[in-house]
């Protein structure tokens, strides 16, 4: 029954933020600057891109469902855990330097911890665009990062202890997801600068996540191998 209910219920909740996750991302893709000017900012601009990114982060619950929904019982446990955990390991990692390495401008290949924990940060108006709070980015693109770690689980289900997931999304996201993040994204990232445009999020999320599933499930080797063993 879980498995049926799943399998209905992970495909509404994770196709309809796609949707708004271009839009969004058209209306945010120039680069911020904390040192924005309060009087730019829009409520509406960024009351929009707050809705978008509840929409983003319901992303994350929406595969926890539909990958319980595909395995034994036996893992079923496990396998909600492993995209549930992403939201606080990565929300953590994301403020203490994922964002400051993804975003922070000075460097083409990868930015470095200028914004270390949101330091330099206010909730004024942010940069080019001039129109949406530096928080609700912050926010915004957290979800992208929370979730792109939750969509390589799929791939490593019934086979890693949850305390080695958890380990693997924080050092994950810091060395790979921040870096695609900033060469695409970031003013001065060197993809970007080429002309590069990734407003879904096709390179940074999903050809990203699924290169890393694919390593990892390589690493691990094949699950009947290792309930052998």
């Amino acid at each position: 029954q879980f498995q049926t209910v799943s399998v209905f219920l992970s495909p509404l909740l994770s196709s309809f933020p796609l949707h708004y996750k271009r839009w969004a991302h058209e209306k945010m893709f120039e680069s911020y600057d904390p040192t924005g000017d309060d009087d730019d900012m829009s409520s509406g601009d960024t009351a929009y891109i707050l809705a978008a990114s509840i929409l983003v982060l319901l992303m994350t619950p929406a595969l926890a469902f539909f990958y319980g929904g595909l395995v034994a019982q036996k893992n079923i446990n496990n396998t909600l855990l492993l995209s549930f955990v992403c939201a606080g390991v990565v929300t953590v990692q994301w403020v203490l330097v994922g964002y400051s390495l993804s975003f922070e401008p000075s460097r083409p290949g990868l930015g470095t911890l200028g914004w270390a924990a949101l330091s330099e940060w206010r909730l004024g108006s942010t940069g080019d665009a001039g129109t949406i709070s530096g928080f609700a980015h912050v926010i915004f693109q957290g979800a992208f990062a929370i979730v792109t770690p939750a969509i390589v689980s799929g791939a490593i289900v019934g086979r890693m202890k949850l305390s080695s997931f958890m380990l693997f999304a924080f050092l994950w996201s810091t060395l790979v997801y921040d870096v695609l993040a900033h060469w695409l994204w970031a003013r001065g990232g060197w993809l970007r600068s080429v002309g590069a445009l990734d407003f879904a999020g096709g390179l940074v999320v999903h050809v990203s996540a699924g290169c890393a599933g694919l390593v990892a499930g390589a690493f691990l080797g094949h699950k009947n191998e290792i309930e052998k063993s």
